[in-house]
């Protein structure tokens, strides 16, 4: 139960957040949805004892658990867990159980926080034992979509990640909506490999709001070596491209000279053997010439085939720094 080829639905970075939780005395709760792995610091403490990197309560003396909620940054279905409990062993949570509710656009937290005010929550995952500083996959037991999560602990305790593995809905409205895009992280996407992200990481140029500052972008080194640096991202699902959007906003002294873009269809491959075929991949767009701190935009006259992809290569020449990369386009 690895779930390599699907969404983590409940990652921050697709938006998903938590609305409430009844207890976050140790450790944040926000930080069990952070995409990265969670990190072990010998000396950290902060007022309230050793920090965790991961969501954990006090230890309860009324008999009661520990919740929280969470909404996801779009409605999705979900196939598998995996709490993961690494660096809690003797914190960690022993139980665990979660559920999922839909609710319709407009209903604001409060109202799904007051459990009274939803008409239906169902079992995603009922009571089940974890083990500490491990990952703990389990399979889900419902199909339907949801907008939010109730996550408890029995009775208290720490967990470290919450992973939340499945695929973002598309209700039959937007199943043909065109203009969407497909390249973001609120659509799905994700970086799987950067040669170079000296300055700044690859997956930044997926976020869906505008650019803060040229950290927040994608940028290597000056490169003093022959050749370009390139990155990989992969799509949520397949999708056909109308319009590219590279955004240099920022990047003066240090945007790439020209960049290219290549794609392919893939499915039940290994991330490994994915950034290796790269090389090799249907050329999307020749190289083209960046400018600085502006938006490009790149059309139908510009784009070299209209085949269904599931994975991006994009080349950069022969280094420097991009604020955004966008496809608009369709999934299919």
């Amino acid at each position: 139960m690895e779930y390599k080829e699907l969404i983590d639905v409940a990652c921050s970075d697709t938006g998903a957040k938590v609305i409430y939780c009844s207890d976050e005395f140790f450790a944040d709760s926000s930080r069990m949805l952070q995409p990265s792995d969670p990190v072990w610091i010998d000396d950290k403490y902060d007022d309230n004892g050793k920090w965790m990197d991961g969501w954990e309560s006090r230890r309860r003396r009324d008999g009661k658990d520990d919740f929280c909620f969470i909404r996801l940054g779009k409605k999705a279905s979900v196939k598998g867990f995996n709490v993961d409990t690494t660096h809690f062993t003797g914190n960690f949570a022993p139980g665990i159980s979660i559920q999922g509710c839909s609710v319709p656009g407009g209903t604001t937290d409060d109202l799904v926080v007051d459990s009274s005010a939803v008409t239906e929550w169902f079992d995603l995952l009922g009571k089940k034992e974890i083990k500490g500083d491990s990952h703990n996959r389990f399979e889900c037991a419902a199909s339907n979509p949801i907008t939010h999560l109730k996550i408890t602990l029995h009775p208290d305790g720490g967990i470290a990640r919450l992973r939340v593995y499945g695929e973002f809905w598309e209700d039959e409205r937007d199943s043909n909506f065109e203009g969407i895009n497909v390249l973001s992280k609120e659509s799905g996407a994700k970086a799987l490999y950067a040669n170079d992200e000296h300055f700044g990481c690859l997956s930044n140029v997926l976020e869906k709001h505008e650019p803060l500052s040229m950290a927040d972008g994608w940028e290597t080194r000056r490169r003093r070596k022959p050749g370009n640096d390139w990155g990989v991202l992969a799509l949520s699902k397949p999708a056909q491209v109308e319009e590219i959007i590279v955004d240099t906003k920022f990047f003066k002294g240090n945007f790439p000279h020209t960049f290219s873009l290549s794609t392919a269809n893939i499915s039940d491959q290994e991330d490994a053997s994915i950034i290796e075929s790269s090389k090799s991949w249907t050329k999307l767009l020749e190289r083209k010439k960046l400018g600085m701190n502006q938006i490009h935009t790149f059309g139908m006259k510009d784009i070299l085939h209209n085949e269904p992809f599931t994975h991006v290569r994009v080349d950069i020449y022969p280094d420097g720094g991009i604020a955004r990369l966008k496809f608009i386009g369709k999934f299919i």
